[in-house]
């Protein structure tokens, strides 16, 4: 269990940092999100997700 907290508490200073560092290009790309199409925005979050499972797969082998 200590090991899934550690690697919630990772994402979320992941998914934080651009708010910290960047809020008003955020704010920017909120305002341009509506006009992505879905299809680009998918494969993004597919994308993003194969990184995230692979980064995954390479910390488990070395660890």
């Amino acid at each position: 269990m200590s090991y899934f907290l550690s690697i919630l508490g990772l994402v979320l200073i992941v998914e934080g940092l651009p708010y910290f560092a960047f809020p008003e290009h955020v704010k920017e790309l909120a305002k341009r999100l509506p006009d992505i199409p879905d299809g680009i925005l998918r494969g993004l979050g597919l994308l993003l997700m194969l990184s995230g499972l692979l980064i995954a797969y390479i910390g488990k082998m070395y660890m």
